[in-house]
């Protein structure tokens, strides 16, 4: 085996064809956020302090539980996951 072999080859990552340009950023249409005390959501505004709608958007939510069904060995472990979407 000669140096020359023995050198890395230089290889391309497998996911490296997969990937894109990020977007052109934007300003956002809001100068600050506040808590509404009463529902607890964010409320955007303006410069002008006039409330901007961000539009609609879900929240989510999920659970995880874990089962040991050996107490002496941690070979018999299992999960399950679930999640809610609105």
């Amino acid at each position: 085996m000669t140096a020359v072999d023995a050198a890395p080859r230089a290889v391309r990552p497998w996911g490296a064809e997969r990937l894109e340009t990020y977007p052109t950023a934007s300003r956002l249409p809001h100068a600050t956020v506040t808590i509404d005390l009463s529902t607890q959501l964010g409320v955007f505004r303006d410069g002008a302090g006039r409330v901007v709608d961000m539009g609609k958007h879900g929240t989510g939510c999920g659970t995880e539980t874990s089962t040991v069904t050996n107490s002496d060995s941690q070979n018999d472990q299992g999960h399950d996951q679930d999640s809610q979407q609105d």
